[in-house]
């Protein structure tokens, strides 16, 4: 299907009297890491929780693979393919990786009239998948807990994408990694987008945005502030438009066009 495969187009979002988004418009590419960049207030958790379903639109429209649609939950997000991996992940550092894996999509296996969690498949699937991302566990028992940050990200993104997302949203997956694991998740990023499924990469660091991103929008204050194509502006451009400095009406003009 031609076209992007999500696009919001002027979302506003009211909170009583408060704007926390004034008119924002971004679409995403299958196979494409678009990255949404803005300091902490610029509105991108509330726009990423339109995106996912969290929060309804109080005015804009949001298309799906060309089609119309309103979220009434975030299952319904998840149901069309919208995947979120939070910053704070929702996983049980006491489990095994294949449990956390497997959490709320158990798979079962009959044991008589019994119904019982299929470990083998489950342990097989992890290994599986972990080791396509570039992760080498010691074993699908290992607890969670017992694992780097970054790979623990790694098991929340393969997570997503064995379950069929088609979108994959990203909320500050390296705001809190060290350098070697802001690398590994990285290149997690750049294996899901070759496997053609788009990745919504928000960030406020335009360093980790300039290593895997195709395209950048910037959030300033609830507004779009322009989209830009990779190699058409610059990581210091980028940083003065998150910043809202004097030279916003010059680098405006830079981008070509917002969405």
């Amino acid at each position: 299907m031609e076209g992007p495969i999500i696009r919001m187009i002027d979302i506003q979002k009211h909170f009583g009297s408060v704007i926390a988004l004034a008119g924002v418009s971004i679409d995403v590419n299958r196979g494409e890491c678009h990255c949404l960049l803005g300091d902490n207030g610029a509105g991108k958790s509330t726009f990423i929780k339109t995106m996912s379903g969290v929060h309804k639109p109080t005015s804009g429209e949001i298309h799906f693979e060309g089609t119309p649609v309103t979220f009434g939950n975030p299952a319904n997000a998840i149901a069309a393919g919208i995947a979120t991996v939070h910053q704070h992940l929702a996983m049980i550092p006491l489990m095994s990786v294949s449990r956390n894996f497997f959490m709320g999509n158990e798979p079962e296996k009959s044991v008589g009239p019994f119904k019982l969690f299929d470990h083998a498949f489950a342990n097989r699937v992890t290994m599986d998948e972990m080791r396509r991302m570039g992760i080498n566990l010691r074993g699908p028992d290992q607890a969670v807990g017992t694992l780097s940050g970054g790979e623990r990200q790694t098991v929340a993104i393969a997570r997503a994408v064995y379950f069929g997302a088609k979108v994959l949203i990203l909320d500050e997956p390296t705001s809190a990694l060290g350098v070697r694991q802001t690398a590994n998740v990285l290149a997690t990023i750049d294996k899901v987008r070759k496997k053609g499924i788009a990745v919504v990469f928000i960030t406020h660091n335009v360093r980790h945005a300039m290593a895997v991103g195709d395209r950048f929008t910037v959030l300033n204050r609830g507004k779009t502030l322009g989209t830009a194509e990779r190699g058409e502006i610059t990581p210091e451009a980028l940083q003065d438009m998150m910043a809202g400095g004097q030279e916003m009406v010059a680098l405006e003009g830079s981008l070509g066009g917002t969405v």
